[in-house]
Formats: structure tokens, C-alpha cells, sequence
């Protein structure tokens, strides 16, 4: 470099001094949504978005759902430390801890061994419902499963096994090694919202299924130390107090699914649950974080129940189509993913517009198929198929296969036979809006997700 152009370029900086700091600072974020669809993959993506449209009379392939207009998509990796196909515990806690553990653990390292109380109170990570409490946010738990379910729980507990939910759940062996369930860890944490089902699991015997007492009523208690309330259906939810934290367990278990809905139900749907958990925490000046599940969706696909996921994936898009609407997109990040995928395929050759639950029925002059346009597809064995079907699961041919019988209620036929059908290992997707959101890029780790949340809120 010569003397002149250095001279140069030292005079250029020295009349410049502020050159760097006029760089537009990174909006952050005030308010961060994570919706989770449990088990929505790829495949339940694309079959929902058509589901949804054809339910309006539409053919459906040229529909979007609420979140695919999103502008920042990722795939994401979910693998477990341990396994190559995931669970929901693992995944769960990779979004909220920051870090990838084993298959059925929650909240803590892979160095503890599942199932082992010791090696779960000596491996704890840090937990994001933690720190945003610890940070003066408001908090929010949305769910359709129990609240102590996996994902739900992921935000705010630990546990050496993530069927420990009720304390009749800890083996004998390790009752006495200082574990607590996660209904009670619930019961002692720091929340302002919490909806969901698994009324089981906080009450004793007169009303649930806890074993440490006859009486046990760990609501009662939570709503004792933190000036809350406890709601058990949708008129309580909306005539509780907006300035108390609230506690709705609406169901003994996991939340009815939308394809069983009666119009008088009781219990509020995940868009009634995500509209009140958004209209009280938005109270909170300092901000909020609300992780909003779909968590029946995984449900029915373990059950084979194409229609049912569906129903509920439609649903979920629902829900974050409310949030949308109802939040500032400059000082909210929205993000939405799965924690993994299910073995769910669509296939076959049938026509636009094709039933996306129904038989399939091939584009008219499609030789090597027959496909007249008109008349369902016959497989080698002389008999129909349904575009939608499952790797594995309840619905596995035995002996001859019968002609499968399509609509929303059917378990859909699938190849190997298994209890319940299984979780997939390919890469799900994260769709992002609102500051922040340009982090969503590329291919990633699940893990990420807990950065790209902690960098919006500006917690470097």
C-alpha cells in the first residue's frame, strides 16, 4: 500500500468518525410467539393446505395456509443426540434450552442417562421460561395435550423421563432421589398463562390420579402463591380477572379433537386459547413469550387418522392467523414449526383437485395407470387406493388387502405393522415473521431456533 493511499484512507475514517454507528440498529423484538405443530411435516403441510381449501370448495394445491406467507423459511434438523428419529421430549428441549439431548428427556443434558433421577438434577440446562421470567416477561404455555406433556413442559421443567408427569409416574427406585414430577414443577413455577388439558395429573384421588395425597390439589395451590386462577372451560377462561396469572386445565387428559367437536363444547380451541393467552400477556409492558402447541395432530397420526391431523393442522393455522392479526409486526416476532415429522406420505398419481382424503383418481389419458378422470386408480391387486397413507402403523394390511375406505374418520392403510404409527426423521420446516425473522435461513439446527428467539428479544 503506498504512503498517498493510506494517507487516504486515514483522513477518509478521520472525517467519517460516526461512519459505523449510522448503521441502522436491528430491530428487536418486544413480544415472541413460537407456535409448535406437533408432528407437522412437510407432508402434513402440503396435505392441510389442500384439506383447508378444498373444505371452502376449492381445488386446493394453489392454497397457502396462514403461516406459508410468512417471508423467511428454514428446514431444521431434528435429530436427537442419541437417536435419528426424534421424540417430542428431545426436540422440545433443544427449542427451549438451546442444546440437543437424548430421546425422552426434558430440560436436561445428554449426559444424563434417561430415566436416572441423580443424572437429571446433575445435568440441568438452562430453560428459556425460565430466564424469561427471570428477565421481568410475561410468560405463556398454550397446548391441546396435557400441560404436561412434553412440548408444554419443555418451556418451564426438567425431568429424567418425560413420562414422569405425575408423581404415580416415578418408578420406586427413584422416588427418593429428590425428582419432582412435572405437574408439581408446574405447580411451583413462574407463569402468567397456562392452558391446556391433564387435570389428572394436578389433583389426588378425589379428583385425579396423584398418589402423595388423598386430597392433593396442586392448582389450588399455584393459584394460593401466585394471586392466580384456575379455570376449567371456555366461560371461566374468558370471565377470569385480565390482570390475574390463569391456570386452564379443560380436560382429564389430552384435549377432544376438532373432527369430534360439538358446537356446545366446553373447552375453548387453540385459537380461543391463543387469543386469550395474547390478550393478557400483551398487558405486560416489558414484553412476553407465548409457545402456542398443536399438539394433536401428532396424535392422530399415531393413530392413522389422516383426516383427524388435518382437521387439527387447520386448526393450528387458525390460531396463528390470529396472532397475526392481532399483534404488531414490528415488535413481535412469529415463528412456526414442528418439533419433528410423522411417516405420512402422499402419493399416487391423482388429478388436481383430487379429495385429498379420498380415493385416488388419476388425470384423464394417463396411460400406464388407466387414469380416465372419472374412476379411482386400481393397484397390482385389482382394488383402489387413498392418496394419503403411512409408512407404518394400526393400519397395516393383514392377509388380503381390503378396499380402504376413505373420508375424515378412516385409520388410512399403511406397510408395516406397528402399535401406533411412528415419527419420521427428515427435516421439518420454520416459517418466521417480525424482527428477527431474517435469522430463519438455510439449513439449520433445532437448537437454533432458542438463538434466533434470545438474539430477536436482544439477549446476546
Amino acid at each position: 500500500m503506498t504512503r498517498t493511499l493510506l494517507a487516504a484512507l486515514l483522513l477518509s475514517s478521520a472525517a467519517f468518525p460516526a461512519l459505523a454507528e449510522d448503521t441502522p440498529a436491528e430491530p428487536k423484538a418486544k413480544n415472541v410467539i413460537l407456535f409448535i405443530g406437533d408432528g407437522m411435516g412437510i407432508s402434513t403441510i402440503t396435505a392441510a393446505r389442500i384439506y383447508e381449501a378444498q373444505k371452502r370448495g376449492e381445488t386446493g394445491e394453489e392454497n397457502s395456509l396462514s403461516f406459508e406467507k410468512f417471508d423467511n423459511v428454514a428446514l431444521v434438523k431434528t435429530y436427537n443426540t442419541n437417536a435419528q428419529v426424534p421424540d417430542s421430549a428431545g426436540t422440545a428441549t433443544a427449542m427451549h434450552s438451546g442444546k440437543k439431548t437424548r430421546i425422552g428427556v426434558l430440560g436436561i443434558g445428554p449426559d444424563a442417562e434417561k430415566g436416572v433421577c441423580k443424572d437429571a438434577l446433575a445435568h440441568p440446562l438452562p430453560l428459556l421460561g425460565e430466564e424469561v421470567k427471570r428477565r421481568g416477561l410475561a410468560l405463556g404455555i398454550v397446548t391441546t395435550t396435557r400441560l404436561t406433556h412434553a412440548t408444554p413442559a419443555s418451556v418451564i421443567t426438567r425431568s429424567a423421563d418425560r413420562d414422569w408427569e405425575s408423581d404415580t409416574n416415578i418408578p420406586a427406585d427413584q422416588q427418593a432421589g429428590g425428582c419432582k414430577d412435572i405437574a408439581l414443577q408446574f405447580a411451583e413455577g413462574a407463569f402468567d398463562v397456562a392452558l391446556g388439558g391433564g387435570t389428572g395429573m394436578f389433583y389426588g384421588k378425589n379428583g385425579g390420579g396423584r398418589r402423595a395425597d388423598a386430597a392433593a390439589d396442586l392448582p389450588a395451590a399455584w393459584a394460593a402463591k401466585n394471586g392466580g386462577v384456575v379455570v376449567k372451560d371456555t366461560a371461566e377462561l374468558r370471565a377470569a380477572p385480565m390482570d390475574k396469572p390463569v391456570l386452564g386445565l379443560f380436560n382429564p387428559s389430552h384435549m377432544g379433537f376438532m373432527a369430534d367437536r360439538k358446537p356446545d363444547s366446553p373447552e375453548p380451541t387453540l385459537t380461543d386459547m391463543t387469543a386469550q393467552a395474547i390478550a393478557r400477556l400483551q398487558a405486560d409492558p416489558d414484553g412476553f413469550y407465548l409457545m402456542v402447541e398443536g399438539g394433536r395432530i401428532d396424535h392422530a397420526h399415531h393413530a392413522g387418522q389422516a383426516g383427524y391431523a388435518l382437521e387439527e393442522a387447520v386448526e393450528f393455522a387458525r390460531a396463528v392467523q390470529w396472532a397475526v392479526d392481532h399483534t404488531d409486526p414490528a415488535n413481535t416476532l412469529i415463528m412456526v414449526t414442528a418439533d419433528h415429522s410423522h411417516v405420512f406420505t402422499i402419493a399416487g398419481y391423482p388429478q388436481r383437485g383430487n379429495d385429498i382424503l379420498g380415493l385416488v383418481v388419476a388425470p384423464a389419458g394417463r396411460g400406464e395407470d388407466g387414469g380416465d378422470g372419472t374412476s379411482p386408480v386400481l393397484a397390482a391387486d385389482g382394488k383402489p387406493y387413498t392418496t394419503l397413507g403411512y409408512a407404518n402403523g394400526p393400519g397395516a394390511l393383514k392377509g388380503e388387502r381390503p378396499v380402504p375406505a376413505p373420508g375424515i374418520n378412516a385409520t388410512q392403510q399403511s406397510t408395516v405393522p406397528t402399535g401406533a404409527e411412528t415419527h419420521a426423521g427428515e427435516d421439518v420446516a420454520l416459517f418466521a415473521t417480525g424482527p428477527g425473522a431474517n435469522r430463519a435461513r438455510g439449513v439449520i439446527e433445532q437448537n437454533v431456533i432458542y438463538t434466533i428467539i434470545r438474539k430477536a428479544l436482544g439477549w446476546e
